[in-house]
């Protein structure tokens, strides 16, 4: 089989983790930058290796640049940049959205603000597909896929979890600030992320440090009633750690208790599971073996890229 034909992708920098696992899809992206590298025009932006396959644009060259194909990330890039920055004929291209929450307004009435039967609506998790109501647009789910450095493994000598949350106190309820707040009143809990500071954490850690830092912890906490699978939940079980979490969206899918992790809706048990892995740390190996094997499985980089080659190979036929 011949390889596929080289596309030039414009899409933006909007989750920098997912952007540097989308890049390692053997096509080249084009990245849009303004003057004062706003959010979402910051291009390569921040501490992940990326490669040449990244390129940075001026906004106000867009218009003159060639590409195959528009990758949208957010509503912004949707409703108000592509008519802003690029021409009517750029406009016409093959174009995708890349739909990376599941609804926030109502968890099974609100209409994706995609309802287009020429484009393509990508959700990451079958849960998030499950829960938008999609309109006419053609949907397809793509899965995470992650890398983690080769030399990293667990290690679980901190007698400790670990959450990785991202402005926990400004998001509240939603993103588990609550039920976090609970358990470390009860279990040995660290909090790190972007300011993470303000809910009493250790702060953001880089993210090529990230998982030789998280691998001493003994377990991974995924406090969220919420979201999308997370790729820091992702990435934890890709070294070996085991998962101790609301079941809530797709992580139940993830995680199988007493083989992986455990999940539960009552946070209180799920702090006697956490105090017993830090008793336990036999135990706390076990079933980080088991998280490890699910994600070289379910979320490998290969898988990954192999579906989005497909998607973008169909969008663009």
């Amino acid at each position: 089989m011949s390889p596929p034909r080289k596309l030039r992708i414009l899409t933006w920098h909007v989750h920098g983790n997912y952007l540097y696992y989308l890049s390692q899809v053997p096509h080249t992206f084009l990245l849009p930058v303004d003057p004062t590298r706003s959010p979402g025009f910051n291009g390569r932006a921040g501490t992940l290796p990326w490669g040449d396959n990244l390129v940075e644009v001026p906004v106000d060259a867009l218009r003159s640049t060639q590409f195959d194909c528009i990758l949208f990330q957010c509503r912004s890039n949707y409703r108000e940049d592509q008519f802003r920055l690029l021409s009517g004929a750029q406009q016409q291209l093959p174009r995708i959205y890349l739909e990376h929450d599941p609804p926030q307004v109502h968890p099974t009435n609100t209409p994706h603000p995609v309802d287009d039967p020429s484009m393509l609506l990508v959700h990451v998790t079958p849960f998030n597909a499950l829960m938008w109501d999609s309109g006419r647009t053609p949907v397809r789910i793509v899965e995470h896929g992650v890398i983690v450095p080769p030399d990293v493994r667990y290690d679980g000598r901190l007698p400790r979890g670990i959450a990785i949350v991202n402005h926990l106190a400004r998001r509240g309820r939603r993103l588990g600030a609550d039920v976090f707040e609970t358990a470390r009143a009860q279990v040995p809990l660290d909090l790190i992320g972007m300011a993470a500071e303000e809910s009493g954490g250790l702060g953001e850690v880089a993210n090529t440090e990230l998982p030789a830092y998280i691998a001493r912890y003994r377990f991974y906490f995924h406090p969220i009633r919420w979201t999308s699978l997370g790729l820091a939940a992702i990435e934890a079980m890709m070294i070996g750690l085991p998962v101790v979490g609301l079941a809530t969206t797709e992580l139940v899918t993830v995680i199988r208790n007493g083989e992986s992790g455990w999940l539960d809706t009552d946070p209180a048990r799920l702090v006697a599971h956490m105090q017993r892995l830090i008793d336990d740390p036999d135990e706390a190996r076990r079933l980080g073996d088991g998280a490890r094997a699910v994600a070289l499985e379910r979320f490998n980089i290969e898988r990954f890229v192999h579906d989005w080659l497909d998607v973008f190979r169909d969008a663009t036929a």
